[in-house]
């Protein structure tokens, strides 16, 4: 009998433990989706600044040799 009482109360601490905490588990949830969130936009941030920084220093380097020549044109003369 004891046996018995020992291993309901042992399955009752357990329940109680399982027992959930759902403004716990919402809180977190909502922390997480707001974390995600937060990195996807820092992604696209970082990737339209990189796209942005790729197109100027392509327009950079293009319009360097123009300017050389129209240098060695000015000095040619």
């Amino acid at each position: 009998m004891k046996k018995v009482a020992l291993t309901v109360a042992v399955l009752a601490l357990g329940l109680a433990a399982c027992n959930k905490q759902e403004a716990a588990n919402n809180a977190a949830n909502e922390t997480a989706v707001e974390n995600n969130a937060e990195a996807d936009l820092n992604a696209a941030t970082n990737d339209t600044t990189t796209n942005a920084d790729v197109a100027l220093n392509a327009t950079d380097n293009s319009a360097a040799p123009a300017a050389n020549a129209a240098a060695n044109t000015t000095n040619a003369q």
